[in-house]
């Protein structure tokens, strides 16, 4: 028996009580001898099978990620672990995730079909930075009670979100003003993509989305799925900050919903993105954007987080 071809045992008393059958008698074999005759040095079993070194550490910090960031799966923990300066692949993250009884809730919401109708995503399909663009509403409430609304803008090619305009009241006024900023900004798009609300179908709306330049790509009528990126958009802002979050004025909303923007864009996994953020900056501290980290961490954590944006 060669020593390739046998398994190592990690106890020398397991070894050591090894037996040989010699008719009906049983003989006990020493350390020595048994090493001997398996070909194994004396020294494997008295080792101790450890660990890497920094297991404590990396185990802390996925804790503290998965804390941080309760929607996010290990994938995404193992790619924000990276850009810390961990070198770690998504198999040990997994393996450690799975150890610490750490589970995302999977939902499965019902699809339905995607028709070829005009403005659908099979018919009108990103190309190109600013080729289009869609936007949506998203409303919520403060804690009194008191509803608001968000207009989201996101560039479908690159899944960056350009804005998320937020009052109490959003009427086509408030659409032409918040698109006007933006093409300021980023330059007019190609295309603007969204759903039949009255807000986006005004005729004041499209006759200045033609007079810049753009072009509007309205779905079907109830079919939301044509209009997938912003959906998508829409349902990662409600799950990683709108459920988990109370904002008891319009002005809190304002502040911790755009620091949320930044993140997205900024340092973020994306899956679709192999993993990065769509718009990252040149310099970003690790999880430096959103969300904040409290005013003390975990002692063995080695993450730095920047403090929670303020009111004051």
């Amino acid at each position: 028996m060669s020593a390739r071809g046998t398994k190592r045992t990690n106890s020398a008393a397991a070894v050591g009580q090894l037996l040989t059958q010699s008719g009906h008698q049983t003989i006990a074999v020493s350390e020595r001898r048994a090493c001997a005759a398996l070909g194994q040095h004396r020294s494997t079993q008295r080792k101790v099978p450890r660990g890497p070194e920094d297991e404590e550490r990396l185990t802390a910090d996925i804790i503290e990620l998965a804390r941080l960031y309760g929607r996010y799966g290990y994938r995404k923990i193992a790619a924000l672990l990276r850009d810390a300066g961990w070198l770690v692949n998504n198999k040990r993250v997994e393996r450690l995730w799975r150890r610490e009884g750490l589970k995302v809730p999977q939902k499965q919401p019902k699809r339905g079909r995607l028709w070829l109708h005009d403005g659908s995503c099979i018919r009108l399909r990103p190309e190109y930075r600013n080729h289009v663009w869609s936007y949506d509403f998203v409303e919520d409430r403060t804690h009194d009670g008191r509803k608001y609304r968000m207009l989201n803008v996101v560039d479908e090619f690159t899944h960056e979100c350009l804005m998320i305009h937020i009052n109490r009241k959003l009427k086509a006024v408030d659409v032409i003003d918040v698109l006007s900023d933006l093409f300021i900004l980023r330059g007019v798009p190609g295309h603007i993509r969204s759903d039949n609300g009255p807000e986006f179908v005004a005729k004041a709306v499209q006759e200045w989305i033609a007079a810049v330049g753009a072009r509007t790509a309205y779905i079907a009528p109830g079919s939301p799925w044509e209009n997938g990126y912003i959906e998508s958009f829409n349902a990662r802002l409600r799950d990683e900050l709108l459920d988990g979050e109370i904002f008891y004025t319009l002005k809190e909303a304002r502040i911790v919903i755009e620091s949320w923007r930044r993140h997205y864009n900024a340092v973020r996994p994306h899956a679709s993105l192999g993993y990065k953020p769509p718009a990252p900056e040149v310099f970003v501290p690790a999880l430096a954007a959103w969300p904040s980290a409290r005013t003390q961490t975990a002692p063995t954590a080695t993450l730095p987080l920047a403090p929670r944006p303020s009111l004051n």
